[in-house]
């Protein structure tokens, strides 16, 4: 089994805290040493207690989901002989209510692009089986409860 870890770290400073008028801003920090600033959405938290510019949870599920998605493609066309010149998703999250009538990430699309060189092109068949496979291989997909849909361009 494979483990991965990430610290989450938020300092209140001098602001108050029970007036819950407190910055979201916080940031994450990745056993590889990356760091992220993070922060709630300003869409459920307002600016200025939200900072937009910073990665919120329900964006890094989005790209998450894309970014698996991605890898294994790359894997798979990779072993079928098709290079892979350039690929790109413009990856997009839905939140509403779930079955349980939570509000959740209920839908998340992928739409990727993707350019190839070379002899070998994928026929649009070999092309939604590629996306197909990657998709039963992305362990973040299987990981969620909202539906990832694929919608290839």
């Amino acid at each position: 089994m494979s483990e991965y870890e990430a610290t989450i770290a938020w300092q209140r400073g001098t602001q108050k805290f029970v007036d819950n008028r407190y910055s979201r801003a916080h940031e994450w920090v990745f056993d590889g040493g990356a760091r992220v600033p993070a922060s709630s959405s300003p869409l459920s938290v307002p600016a200025p207690l939200s900072d937009a510019a910073n990665v919120d949870p329900e964006e890094a599920v989005v790209a998450a989901a894309s970014s698996c998605h991605m890898l294994w493609f790359l894997s798979i066309a990779a072993k079928r002989g098709f290079t892979v010149d350039q690929y790109t998703d413009r990856a997009f999250g839905v939140m509403g209510k779930n079955s349980d009538h939570k509000i959740a990430l209920t839908r998340i699309t992928l739409r990727p692009q993707t350019v190839f060189s070379g002899a070998q092109q994928p026929t649009a068949e070999q092309l939604q089986e590629l996306h197909h496979q990657a998709h039963e291989q992305c362990t973040i997909a299987h990981s969620l409860r909202a539906d990832v849909v694929v919608e290839i361009a």
